[in-house]
C-alpha cells in the first residue's frame, strides 16, 4: 500500500505542467493539455501565460510560427521574473527571419479606460517582465482603431525589458497605434526595430530609469517617442529616421535631455510638444547631444521579390548610419 501511494504521488508530480521553470510553446505541433516540455509543447501562448501567473521565475520559449491573439494576454500579477522569448533568438547561428515567432492580433477592443476603447496585445500587470526575439505585427480587425502591442498601464509597476524584437505596422492594412505604451520605472528597450508604427514609444508617467539603446525607429507617422518630464534616461546608438516627429515633449516642463552616439535624420519635426494628445510644434528647446548626426539618408533593407533577407529592416550598405550598432543583432 505504501509503495502504491509513492508511485501515485510521483505520477501526479510528473504530470503537472505548471511547475516547470521553462514552458515550451509550438502552435504547429503542440496541444494545450501538454506538459509544456520541449518534447511535449503547449499549443497556445495564452495557455502558457495562464500557467505562469503565480510565484516563481518563469520562462516561456516560443517555437517559430504564427501566434494569433483573439483576446489580450494578461501577464500578472507577480513580482517574480517572467521571460517570454523566441526558442531561436537573433544571435543564434541558426536564426533566420522565418524563425522569429510572429504575434498577430485579430481581437476586438479589449480595454475601456476613461471612454478610451482600444485593443491590447500583451497587457502587463506584473513587475519584472522580459520580452525577447519576437515580431509584433498590427491588428487587421476593422473594428479596432487603436492597437497597442505591449501595454503597461500602472505606473507602480517596475522592470520591463524588451530586446531584439521587431514591431512592424501597416497603416493601411494592419496598423500599430503604439508599439509600447507603458508607464512606470525601469523600462529598457534594446536592439529593437520599430517600423512604420503610428507611434513607437508612448511613455508618460513615472518614466524613471528609462533606456533606449541600439534600436531603429523608422517611419512613425505621428510621433516616434512620446515622453514625460523625466531626464534620467540613457539614449545611445540609435537610428531615428523618417518619422513625422522624433520626440514629443510634455508641455510645461523643461527637462534636460542628453542624446548620445546616434543618427537622428529625416524627421519632419525634431522636438515637438504634446498638445492635448496631438503633436504640436516645439517650443524651441534643443536637447544636449554628444556625437549625434542630424543629416544623411537612411535606406533599409526591405523584402525583395522572393524572400526576406536576413538583415531586413536594417541599414543597407548605402545607408547613412550603417556603422551604428543598431538592429536586432547584438554582435
Amino acid at each position: 500500500m505504501h509503495k502504491q501511494l509513492i508511485v501515485l504521488l510521483l505520477t501526479a508530480i510528473l504530470t503537472i505542467p505548471s511547475t516547470a521553470q521553462t514552458l515550451f510553446v509550438d502552435p504547429s505541433i503542440g496541444h494545450d493539455n501538454a506538459k509544456g516540455t520541449i518534447d511535449d509543447p503547449l499549443a497556445s501562448l495564452g495557455k502558457a501565460i495562464a500557467l505562469t501567473n503565480g510565484t516563481g521565475n518563469r520562462t516561456i520559449k516560443l517555437a517559430p510560427g504564427l501566434y494569433t491573439l483573439d483576446d489580450q494576454l494578461v501577464l500578472g500579477p507577480s513580482t517574480d521574473t517572467l521571460t517570454i522569448e523566441a526558442a531561436v533568438n537573433p544571435d543564434d547561428p541558426a536564426w533566420l527571419p522565418s524563425k522569429m515567432p510572429v504575434i498577430a492580433p485579430i481581437s476586438h477592443n479589449t480595454q475601456n479606460w476613461g471612454k478610451f476603447d482600444h485593443c491590447t496585445g500583451f497587457q502587463i500587470e506584473r513587475d519584472n517582465v522580459q520580452i525577447r526575439g519576437l515580431k509584433f505585427v498590427g491588428n487587421a480587425n476593422p473594428a479596432v482603431v487603436y492597437y497597442y502591442a505591449i501595454e503597461r498601464h500602472s505606473p507602480d509597476l517596475k522592470g520591463l525589458r524588451i530586446s531584439q524584437c521587431i514591431f512592424a505596422g501597416s497603416r493601411n492594412a494592419a496598423p500599430i497605434q503604439g508599439a509600447v505604451f507603458a508607464q512606470g520605472p525601469g523600462i529598457t528597450i534594446d536592439h529593437c526595430i520599430f517600423y512604420e508604427c503610428k507611434n513607437a514609444l508612448l511613455l508618460f508617467v513615472s518614466i524613471t530609469g528609462f533606456s533606449l539603446t541600439n534600436s531603429i525607429l523608422y517611419g512613425s507617422y505621428e510621433g516616434a517617442i512620446w515622453f514625460g518630464k523625466y531626464s534620467d534616461f540613457v539614449f545611445r546608438d540609435n537610428i531615428i529616421a523618417n518619422n513625422n516627429c522624433f520626440w514629443v515633449n510634455m508641455p510645461g516642463y523643461a527637462p534636460q535631455y542628453t542624446f548620445n552616439s546616434s543618427l537622428i535624420t529625416g524627421n519632419t519635426i525634431y522636438m515637438g510638444l504634446n498638445v492635448h494628445g496631438k503633436v504640436g510644434p516645439g517650443n524651441g528647446y534643443l536637447p544636449a547631444t554628444n556625437n549625434v548626426r542630424r543629416t544623411g539618408k537612411v535606406v533599409l533593407n526591405l523584402v525583395d521579390t522572393d524572400t526576406i533577407p536576413r538583415l531586413y529592416l536594417h541599414p543597407s550598405p548605402i545607408s547613412a548610419g550603417r556603422q551604428i550598432p543598431a538592429g536586432i543583432f547584438t554582435h
